[in-house]
C-alpha cells in the first residue's frame, strides 16, 4: 500500500509539472485574428477602480478594438461583496474614458468566476448573432480560460495581454503555481 501511495504521489507530481509546462508554453500563443468581439475576463475592482490586472486586460481589449481586430468588446464581471457597481460597469466607464463608443461596449454583470464570465459572454454573443471571439486575459491564465471557452462552445482564439502586471519572476511563478493548481484540480475532477 505504501508503494502504491508513493507511485501515485510521484505520478501526481509529474502530471502537475507537465501541466505547468503546458500552461507556460500556451501563454506564448497570441492571436489578433479578425473576430466579432473581444471577451475581456474580469479581474476585480476596488471602490470603483479597476485592479491593475483588470486594467491591463481592458487596455488590451481597447487595443484590439482600436486596431480594427474586433467590432465590440464584452467586459465581464459582477458585483463583489459590498460593491455598488459591477466590475464590468467600472471597466466600461474606463473604456469610455479611453475613447471607446458606448455602443461598442457590452457588459454582463452576474458572473463571479472565469467559467461564468465565459458563459455570460456566450449568451451575449448569441443574442447579438456574434460567432467569433478573442479571449483576453493574462498569459498564464489563457490555457485554462481557452479550455473553458471551448467548453462553452465559443469559437475563439487566445489573445493574452502583452502588458501583464505579472512581470517579475516571483509574481509570475506564484501565478503559474495558482493556475497549475486549479488547472490540475479541474483535470483530476473532470471539471472545467
Amino acid at each position: 500500500m505504501k508503494k502504491l501511495i508513493k507511485y501515485a504521489g510521484f505520478a501526481l507530481l509529474l502530471f502537475t509539472i507537465f501541466n505547468a509546462i503546458n500552461i507556460w508554453h500556451y501563454s506564448l500563443a497570441h492571436s489578433e485574428k479578425i473576430s466579432d468581439v473581444a471577451i475581456v475576463l474580469g479581474a476585480g475592482t476596488n471602490n470603483g477602480v479597476l485592479s491593475p490586472v483588470f486594467k491591463e486586460r481592458v487596455n488590451h481589449g481597447i487595443y484590439l478594438y482600436k486596431k480594427g481586430v474586433v467590432k465590440k468588446i464584452i467586459l465581464t464581471g459582477g458585483k463583489g461583496e459590498n460593491q455598488d457597481i459591477s466590475d464590468s460597469d467600472v471597466a466600461r466607464n474606463y473604456a469610455i474614458q479611453q475613447g471607446i463608443p458606448l455602443k461598442d461596449l457590452l457588459i454582463e454583470e452576474s458572473s463571479e468566476y472565469t467559467y461564468e464570465n465565459l458563459t455570460e459572454a456566450k449568451s451575449l454573443m448569441d443574442s447579438l448573432n456574434f460567432s467569433s471571439a478573442l479571449i483576453v486575459s493574462d498569459p498564464l491564465h489563457m490555457k485554462r480560460s481557452m479550455e473553458l471557452a471551448i467548453a462553452t462552445n465559443i469559437e475563439c482564439e487566445s489573445s493574452p495581454t502583452q502588458t501583464s502586471m505579472y512581470q517579475t519572476t516571483i509574481p509570475k511563478l506564484k501565478f503559474l503555481a495558482y493556475e497549475t493548481f486549479f488547472y490540475t484540480l479541474g483535470k483530476l475532477t473532470f471539471q472545467h
